[in-house]
């Protein structure tokens, strides 16, 4: 007998698969993806350096904005309140934490209302700085031509001029507050961005999204600001950092001369000043505030070196 044959299934055709949607797949890997700010935290996060930096220089201007706490609750004087007969008084010494300077006033207590004041001096002018030289560079390098022949013209000249001359020029004929003096500062100051800025612009204002914004009707102040001054701001963020340490030594320079913020109002620069006269019987008058001016600007310069190395797209995550 003949033996029966297994029957055979019939071949089942798989089903086919649908196609994938690009757009839900674009969403997807745009969301997957870091963007351009979060890429540069995580490079400035591995800097250790730098956040050791970040994070004494924030306990700096914590000291310093608790300047009026601290003075009411730990040293109990005033940075105006002076006491003769405590001149010079060593630190750990009848209740002067640091010492007491020539005029007996608590040198903790102006230490910290001079860091304030140092500070706001520095903060004000980079701010000053930037928004006039930023505005300028990109102005020329968005225009070009004549008005960038002219807004250049006028920042050769400002350059060519030394800065620290004509600073202490300003200041004496002046007299400045610390406003003032942050004004007279961002003045010399913003030609430097502005060339920087303006090289970027040059750069951009030739790309399809600046050619695509044209062809749509947009102004140029809107093109400048929404297309233009996006792309340069890693740049005017990297300058900020890395000029506000330059700035803080500025004021101090100055007001270590006199022509800066006047005494009453302290200053570091100012302290170091009264200071020198008794350099041989109470060093601690000039190390102090030496090493407050010292340790502030190291901490910034460090922090913008990891802001400049975090914003270089040419180092990897």
């Amino acid at each position: 007998m003949a033996q029966a044959q297994p029957s055979e299934r019939p071949a089942v055709a798989p089903r086919p698969r649908p196609a994938p949607d690009l757009a839900t797949l674009g969403r997807a890997h745009l969301t997957q993806t870091p963007g351009f700010y979060r890429r540069s935290w995580r490079r400035f996060r591995q800097n250790k350096v730098a956040l050791v930096s970040l994070a004494v220089f924030a306990v700096i201007v914590a000291l310093v904005l608790g300047a009026g706490l601290i003075s009411a609750r730990v040293t109990g004087f005033d940075y105006r309140e002076n006491h003769l007969a405590d001149k010079l008084k060593p630190p750990m010494t009848d209740g002067y934490l640091l010492g007491s300077d020539g005029n007996g006033r608590d040198i903790l207590t102006r230490l910290l209302y001079g860091g304030r004041v140092s500070l706001l001096v520095a903060f004000l002018s980079t701010v000053a700085t930037l928004t006039v030289g930023a505005a300028v560079g990109l102005v020329a390098g968005y225009f070009g031509r004549t008005t960038d022949a002219v807004l250049m013209r006028l920042v050769d000249v400002l350059l060519s001029v030394p800065s620290l001359p004509l600073l202490i020029l300003i200041a004496t004929l002046y007299q400045p507050g610390p406003v003032g003096l942050a004004l007279i500062l961002a003045a010399v100051s913003w030609p430097g961005i502005a060339r920087i800025v303006r090289g970027e612009a040059l750069s951009h204002r030739q790309r399809d999204y600046v050619d695509a914004a044209r062809v749509v009707g947009a102004t140029p102040g809107r093109i400048i600001a929404r297309h233009v001054l996006p792309n340069v701001t890693p740049i005017i963020v990297v300058f900020a950092s890395l000029s506000i340490p330059d700035l803080i030594i500025a004021e101090s320079s100055l007001s270590f001369l006199g022509v800066g913020v006047q005494v009453p109002t302290p200053s570091w620069g100012n302290m170091l000043g009264e200071a020198t006269r008794f350099f041989r019987t109470n060093a601690s008058n000039i190390v102090i505030p030496g090493t407050a001016i010292f340790v502030t600007a190291l901490t910034l310069y460090l922090v913008g070196s990891g802001v400049r190395d975090a914003f270089d797209p040419r180092l990897g995550d």
